[in-house]
């Protein structure tokens, strides 16, 4: 199957968009394919303001509006206790509430990211994912990191070299309190850098 096919069958979607490589990627090839999808972009103490700004920049180049939501995930104790399966936490979580809002905009499926270069690692993340009903496009149809960069340069998409970014909260170690300070601080120590 590839993306055209995939579309196809799945003409509407909410699309969880972090502005990364792969998911401007997926937003783009499924505008090329006449999907009607929609970009959440969900904005919570975790991600750096850089990762905001090129996902607002990538949506602005394809001449689509991002649906933007805040969630304060430092709400969460079970994340904010910093786990080993934090980021399953944070990840139901933040497509729970992109889920909320899809359904209130009317779409029912929710697509993300994830490609064929991440399948083969059992992450926490990816077990939220599954259990929400998740589907990942660019897996299905076997696309690599690799050839979605070089699509995604062929596409004339600013993101076709972005490097791949972990979350602030990555950062602390597994069992360390996560706080808004430590966020702050990384956050700021990594720009300076």
């Amino acid at each position: 199957m590839d993306l055209e096919e995939f579309f196809a069958g799945h003409p509407k979607a909410a699309l969880a968009f972090s502005g990364g490589a792969d998911s401007a990627y997926l937003l783009c090839a499924a505008l090329k394919c006449g999907a009607d999808v929609q970009p959440y972009y969900v904005k919570s103490q975790f991600q750096p303001q850089f990762e905001y700004e090129d996902a607002a920049r990538l949506c602005r180049e394809l001449g689509v509006e991002m649906t933007v939501l805040k969630l304060d995930i430092l709400a969460d104790e079970s994340i904010t206790a910093n786990p080993e399966s934090r980021c399953y936490f944070c990840k139901k979580r933040i497509m729970a509430a992109i889920r909320a809002a899809a359904v209130r905009d009317g779409y029912e499926l929710i697509i993300d990211g994830t490609n064929a270069s991440d399948s083969g690692r059992d992450r926490p993340g990816m077990r939220a994912l599954r259990e929400g009903g998740i589907l990942s496009p660019l897996c299905i149809c076997g696309l690599s990191k690799g050839e979605i960069r070089a699509l995604s340069k062929e596409a004339g998409l600013f993101t076709h070299d972005k490097p791949a970014y972990a979350c602030l909260a990555t950062r602390i170690p597994a069992g360390e309190r996560i706080s808004a300070g430590k966020l702050e601080a990384i956050e700021k120590s990594e720009d300076f850098l």
